[in-house]
């Protein structure tokens, strides 16, 4: 399963034995970015308590960190740092704020609270996926073009990851393909297969949002 991102702030808030919970998802890209969210929410809710955060960082998802605030160790910002894992999300900050209602909760129930706020406000959000594709340029004779072209067109239809971008016609004309990295071979043994000759350079990998 691929990577998701989160598309909107989203917030949700329960109110568990008299104590306050409130969830908020921001998307980020940086620590830093993230660490001003946090600052914002202490400063917006300087009464509470408790501001437990999780953020899982990158487009591998290597930066990975959470905070209990207070709370017993491994109570608040573990339990929502697993669920962001769980749920293979990606530059997204969770800061969950805790107006304490005068019930102690026990480490279950602080467990199950934060984390549950955590899971209460991914299942409001709103996502896309990053899709790496790479980016070739086709080069045929003028000649060859229409069918070269056809033959793009077909395969594109046929296997929904493979896109025709620009078209430079001349006396050699240049096709936009994008496709997932390995299926670079397929459109080369198409090409073959129907008797055209084409030049086919690397341009690199773009990444589409969907």
């Amino acid at each position: 399963m691929g990577l998701r991102y989160l598309a909107d702030e989203v917030t949700s808030e329960d109110i568990i034995k008299k104590s306050r919970f409130i969830t908020r998802l921001f998307p980020v890209d940086d620590p830093l970015a993230a660490k001003a969210r946090i600052a914002q929410i202490r400063s917006q809710d300087y009464g509470a308590r408790h501001h437990a955060y999780a953020m899982v960082i990158g487009a591998d998802a290597a930066i990975q960190r959470s905070s209990d605030d207070g709370e017993p160790a491994g109570t608040a910002g573990v339990p929502m740092l697993e669920v962001l894992r769980r749920e293979h999300v990606t530059d997204i900050l969770a800061v969950c704020t805790r107006y304490f209602g005068g019930v102690l909760l026990g480490k279950g129930g602080l467990i199950r609270a934060y984390a549950g706020g955590v899971g209460d406000s991914l299942a409001l959000a709103r996502f896309w996926t990053a899709q790496h594709r790479l980016l070739l340029e086709v080069s045929v004779a003028a000649s060859q073009a229409g069918r070269a072209e056809n033959l793009l067109r077909n395969l594109a239809v046929l296997n929904g990851e493979v896109g025709i971008g620009q078209i430079a016609y001349g006396e050699t004309t240049k096709l936009e393909v994008r496709l997932p990295p390995p299926q670079r071979d397929e459109v080369r043994m198409a090409l073959a297969a129907g008797g055209i000759h084409a030049v086919i350079r690397d341009l690199g990998t773009i990444t589409e949002h969907r």
